[in-house]
């Protein structure tokens, strides 16, 4: 096993990484600062893609289950969401260059599926969806065995994972009204993953063996234990994610619910007084 360095990751990620930069020194030069917070957030979710898709971790999914498995955790479940926070609105609108803002805006057909995707009753059923069919046997080796249909594979998680944080972290900043629901929409989601973990948990046979055979028994693992790793390393993860975000949520609704309470009680001073000197 040996790192290597695959040019076409590695230019993704520096041009996202220059839009980005890009996007906040034009928003500066505006006066328009950026928190540091979420700056911190869409770099994290930049190395986090360095990590899954660049050196050893990338060179070990070949052989080992779990690697893989860790792969698509760093993508998907993590890696998209830190970003969507750091794309928040204003940086949404500054990241491309304005030819293809206009561009992408003139493609109307484009804009109303995409509209309609990240619409919380289609984006969890697209995002489990989109994450059960890639796990089924032959279309998982192939894009094992397959380097462009292991491209889409990656993209196509990271593409669902945003259309089902899209609704809740809503990085156009059009507070949508509720969190509760928030909460709901993301325990859907995470449900999908975990079920998937539990089902790589209880399979007693090795899931892809005709792609990652034995070879597993290199690093001191059976097959079946990779498997299993694998499987439990997506439950872990999306149950801390699933809390995180109602913890978030439900703290959100908490102190909205402080502020109306506090608006109303400031509204009706006045009323009172007026009512008094009647």
């Amino acid at each position: 096993m040996s790192a290597q360095l695959d040019p076409g990751p590695i230019a993704s990620l520096v041009l996202v990484v220059a839009l980005y930069a890009r996007a906040v020194t034009v928003l500066g030069r505006r006066g328009r600062s950026i928190p540091r917070a979420q700056r911190a957030a869409w770099y994290a979710g930049v190395a986090l893609l360095a990590v899954a898709l660049l050196g050893p971790l990338d060179a070990v999914a070949d052989e080992l289950l779990s690697a893989h498995m860790a792969q698509h955790v760093l993508i998907a479940d993590l890696a998209a969401p830190l970003m969507l926070v750091g794309l928040r609105t204003p940086v949404l609108l500054f990241l491309l260059p304005r030819p293809i803002l206009v561009t992408l805006a003139r493609l109307r057909g484009l804009r109303r599926a995409f509209r309609t995707l990240r619409r919380p009753l289609v984006a969890v059923p697209v995002y489990i969806g989109v994450l059960y069919v890639w796990h089924v046997g032959p279309l998982f080796e192939g894009a094992l065995r397959s380097e462009w249909l292991h491209v889409l594979q990656h993209w196509s998680f990271f593409a669902a994972s945003v259309l089902v944080w899209w609704a809740p972290l809503e990085p156009q900043r059009r507070r949508v009204r509720g969190e509760l629901w928030k909460a709901g929409h993301v325990l859907g989601a995470r449900l999908g993953g975990m079920m998937l973990g539990m089902a790589f948990l209880a399979m007693r046979s090795p899931a892809y063996g005709d792609f990652y055979g034995d070879s597993a028994l290199a690093y001191g693992l059976t097959p079946i234990a990779d498997q299993q790793i694998g499987g439990g390393l997506m439950m872990v993860v999306d149950l801390v994610v699933m809390l995180a975000a109602f913890a978030f949520f439900f703290w959100r609704a908490a102190w909205d619910d402080d502020r109306a309470q506090e608006s109303t009680a400031v509204e009706g001073v006045p009323q009172s007084s007026t009512l008094a000197a009647r």
